[in-house]
């Protein structure tokens, strides 16, 4: 038996089962902390989502263990030293426990970003110079699950010691290197199996779309995968590729991406957009007047008083998860699909955008947003859409503002933002709120001012909304005020209190509102109709007067042109499409889930073989947009 490496072998084979193991209670903590925002129906159900997890468990363990997996079996003799057996013991832990972490990180982080980790993240992280006071933040704001860790690892060590390996050398080389070179191939093969996911050579690896074949409702798919597995598996991905459903005659009538409309203004009004950070539909009275929320409370005070002079759109939605992808999407009308367009190696490309629309028609351009220079990556990408000045915290230049964070306090920066307007009209300027971001924190003389709510966000998103009336109150007393248009949406939402906004698709509300002073503008009323941040960019062009085409997914919600809508968003697995009657969920090869449009919550899925001619075209403009989006960001044709 010691020719055989038995007891080697069996030692393995144990060490890699404590990891597996420890993934499913990483999986099942991970569901505990977030039930209410994957349902589940029952603990058999779990079990089952849990066993289906078990391959990309497989593959992230592989991913993690190929190298301790050879240093346990290759044979030099000295496998079975104590000293050799230390060695392997650190090299287990510390490779598992960086990985196994990504997993506690994902328990936290779920809740903001609403999809797994990706690699992705590293393109967020890089813009930060805070990521250590982040982590720490995090790790008070949620001790026990870092507590949970600590214990995870040292109960994982206590039991890993279980298994002893008794120090011996073979008698017979030539068969100890025989077998040895035959467990090698075996365990080559298993693993290679394994990382795929499957061992037939026609199948293509595992990736994050399959974790939903087996589920019941498509957030599910979160609970199916663990985090190490889909950020190793997007590393140096790029899922951007062309495809060829419909001929570009469908897509010309069916998806028509260049938009025109005719709109005679003058003199050109100034625009101002504000992209709120976390403000959720879910936090707003006036865009919730019609949700028949039991007890519903409302922390935007100034925000639904504004809403009575505006008009306003109820049923609207983010195309993206994260405050950049919220950027594209409102300026330039470019959603944020299961990879993120502004970290795909294409978004560095002349893109057409609101930006460029107003610098064409000689608009002075800037865009505002507090943190330090370059944060969140929006510095970059302003860039690449065409603004001509850019201020942030080095501009601000008041450090005693900062909140040690993230950026300038909403309320002093609001008022420098309205102060450092109008210099040179007609102007269009964005700013990006920062203080309704984690960690939720108010300025110290503000503490009792706000109620408190039952989530965090609560207090600041008060705080914002504040900073927002002291803004126009300023505002209001300048030159340049009354010719204004505001448009006033959110780049995501964040953390959710009302089960309402525990549904798939109500993950994306936000609000949207465009407010002028001046009466001829017409910019008031509720409209129910279906909106998106991408229809903000075509409804601004409109409004200013730009009479030629644009390249736009979205439409002018202002327009008397009778234009279908796509709204468009992803969950980071699937793309999610609402065409008419009915939602569309879309692994970018074939629509895997039908949903009626009211059944927010995707618990329905009415796919068939035999689909409604509604049904069908919806199937095929799904393709389509899907398709042109392809074609025109590979292709470099945003312009």
């Amino acid at each position: 038996m010691k020719n055989l490496r038995g007891q080697e072998i069996f030692a393995l084979i144990y060490r890699l089962f404590l990891v597996f193991f420890f993934y499913q209670i990483a999986r099942l903590l991970f569901w505990i902390f977030n039930s209410d925002l994957i349902k589940v129906d029952g603990i058999s159900e779990y079990f089952k989502l849990s066993y289906y997890g078990t391959a990309f468990d497989t593959t992230a363990i592989l991913y993690v263990n190929a190298v301790f997996i050879l240093l346990s079996l290759f044979p030099i003799i000295i496998n079975t030293r104590k000293s050799y057996q230390q060695f392997l013991f650190y090299w287990y832990f510390i490779t598992n426990g960086i990985a196994y972490a990504f997993n506690f990180g994902d328990i936290i982080y779920y809740r903001f970003s609403q999809a797994r980790l990706t690699s992705a993240a590293i393109e967020v992280g890089k813009h930060e110079t805070n990521l250590g006071r982040i982590f720490w933040n995090a790790v008070l704001q949620h001790p026990f699950v870092f507590i949970w860790f600590i214990v995870i690892i040292f109960a994982w060590i206590f039991l890993y010691k279980k298994m002893k390996v008794n120090e011996e050398r073979p008698n017979n080389l030539i068969a100890y290197f025989a077998s040895s070179v035959i467990v090698l191939c075996i365990t080559a093969t298993l693993v290679v199996g394994g990382i795929r996911g499957d061992f037939k050579h026609s199948t293509r690896p595992i990736n994050l779309v399959d974790a939903n074949k087996h589920v019941s409702n498509p957030l599910q798919g979160n609970l199916v995968l663990n985090s190490v597995f889909s950020f190793f598996r997007t590393l140096n991905t790029n899922n951007f590729k062309l495809v060829h459903f419909v001929d570009e005659k469908f897509i010309d009538k069916e998806i028509q991406p260049y938009k025109l409309y005719n709109r005679e203004v003058e003199p050109k009004p100034n625009v101002v957009i504000f992209i709120m950070e976390s403000f959720g539909k879910e936090y707003s009275g006036a865009f919730n007047r019609n949700t028949n929320i039991k007890d519903f409370v409302s922390y935007t005070p100034f925000l639904d008083s504004l809403a009575n002079q505006s008009l306003i759109f109820t049923n609207a939605f983010a195309n993206g998860r994260q405050s950049i992808h919220g950027m594209s999407s409102v300026l330039a009308g470019i959603p944020s699909l299961t990879d993120a367009f502004t970290s795909s190696p294409y978004s560095n490309q002349k893109i057409q955008s609101i930006v460029s629309v107003c610098n064409d028609m000689g608009y002075d351009t800037s865009f505002y947003h507090g943190a330090p220079n370059g944060s969140m990556g929006f510095q970059g990408f302003g860039n690449i859409l065409g603004f001509k000045h850019y201020f942030g915290k080095t501009e601000y230049n008041k450090d005693e503002d900062f909140d040690g964070m993230w950026a300038i306090w909403d309320e002093p920066f609001f008022q420098y933002f309205a102060k450092n307007l109008g210099k040179k009209q007609p102007f269009m300027s964005t700013l990006f709120s920062a203080s309704s971001h984690d960690p939720f924190k108010i300025p110290e003389q503000y503490k009792g001012k706000f109620k408190k709510g039952p989530l965090q966000i609560h207090e600041p998103i008060q705080y914002t909304d504040y900073a927002l009336k002291k803004f126009f109150e300023t505002a209001s007393r300048q030159s340049w005020y009354q010719n204004t248009i505001f448009v006033i949406t959110a780049d995501h939402t964040n953390q959710i209190h009302y089960p309402e906004y525990q549904k798939a698709m109500n993950r994306f509300a936000i609000p949207i509102l465009f407010y002028s002073p001046n009466p001829k503008y017409n910019l008031k009323g509720v409209d129910d109709r279906l909106a998106q941040q991408m229809d903000i960019y075509p409804t601004l062009a409109d409004l200013i007067g730009y009479n030629k085409k644009i390249r736009s997914w979205g439409r002018s919600l202002l327009s008397d042109k009778d234009e279908d809508y796509i709204i468009v968003n992803s969950d980071s697995i699937n793309e999610q499409m609402i065409i008419g009657n009915y939602i569309y969920i879309f692994n970018g090869k074939e629509v895997t889930g039908i949903y009626d449009k009211t059944d927010l919550a995707l618990s329905k899925n009415i796919l068939s073989k035999n689909p409604t001619p509604e049904q069908k075209l919806g199937i095929e403009k799904t393709k389509a947009w899907y398709q042109d989006y392809m074609d025109r960001v590979i292709n470099r044709k945003l312009r």
